[in-house]
């Protein structure tokens, strides 16, 4: 264990540990990519939340969010102007072009994985050029703190990685007010990763730290509120959000994207990071 900034304890997974974490990965990987098969126009935020849950427990593992403080679904499914924690409800229907996110966790023999994706419904030509540039501003975000996260590397580093990218683009807003978070034998664990900060500050990262990645970014103002059910989280101009996130962990190679999906594997490789797959792995 290392001791966070705030006397907190951060939990430092070792090479069997990391291995358990990306099998809970992988289930959560084959989630979302059923349910971005699955979703279509005319379907209930509810009825992709029962597919996500059936898909979880046939694999043998645990919604991580169902339950999670009084949270009704397995899935967060935000449509549009909500940002996160959107509530999987019978009468929320789908429509084609709506911009879908679903964020996702798993536990699996005691281990989490969590992510995220956003995408529109009915494909990408169902979307605007606007749509896919803000969907792809996002993803490019998180792989840009993904980078970051090598031995000897701080948080700030993260966050700086990501916030300066944004503000490159000058279209949209970087949300300040959620962020991602260690993550291993619990879901929510410390330390908080902020997407925006300075370079060279914050926790140091060591191997076997293993941090979800996760920036929301709005069309219009960063500025969002929370709704009076306690749980989603809107846009305050009503304008599209977007919201993508990986489990990763620190090894002395660079990132292991714990929740890799094969439509990853490009990406991981033109970036020099292992296939989370690899038998050769060693933490620690």
């Amino acid at each position: 264990m290392l001791r966070g900034d705030r006397g907190s304890r951060v939990e430092l997974k070792d090479t069997a540990q990391i291995r358990q974490m990306r099998a809970a990965g992988r289930v959560v990987a084959g989630t979302l990519d059923l349910v971005r098969l699955e979703a279509r126009a005319g379907m209930s935020t509810a009825e992709l939340d029962a597919l996500a849950e059936d898909s979880i427990r046939s694999a043998g593992a645990v919604p991580s969010f169902k339950g999670y403080y009084g949270f009704t679904g397995s899935i967060c499914v935000s449509v549009n102007e909500e940002v996160v924690h959107g509530i999987p409800r019978a009468d929320r229907v789908l429509a084609t072009g709506d911009v879908l996110s679903v964020d996702c966790g798993a536990i699996l023999d005691g281990w989490h994985g969590d992510s995220a994706i956003t995408f529109v419904v009915g494909g990408p030509q169902a979307g605007t050029e606007q749509d896919r540039a803000h969907l792809n501003a996002c993803e490019t975000a998180m792989w840009r703190g993904i980078a970051e996260m090598y031995p000897g590397n701080r948080l700030g580093d993260i966050g700086y990685a990501i916030e300066s990218y944004v503000a490159s683009l000058g279209d949209y807003g970087n949300v300040r007010e959620y962020g991602g978070h260690g993550i291993g034998s619990e879901m929510h664990m410390e330390p908080h990763v902020l997407n925006y900060g300075k370079r060279r500050r914050g926790m140091r990262l060591q191997e076997g730290m293993c941090l979800a990645i996760e920036p929301m970014l709005t069309r219009g103002t960063r500025s969002v509120v929370p709704l009076d059910d306690g749980w989603t989280v809107v846009t305050e101009d009503g304008q599209p959000a977007a919201h993508f996130e990986h489990s990763v962990a620190v090894t002395a190679d660079g990132p292991l994207v714990l929740t890799a999906r094969d439509e990853n594997r490009e990406t991981l490789a033109r970036l020099g990071f292992r296939d989370p797959d690899d038998s050769g792995i060693r933490v620690g």
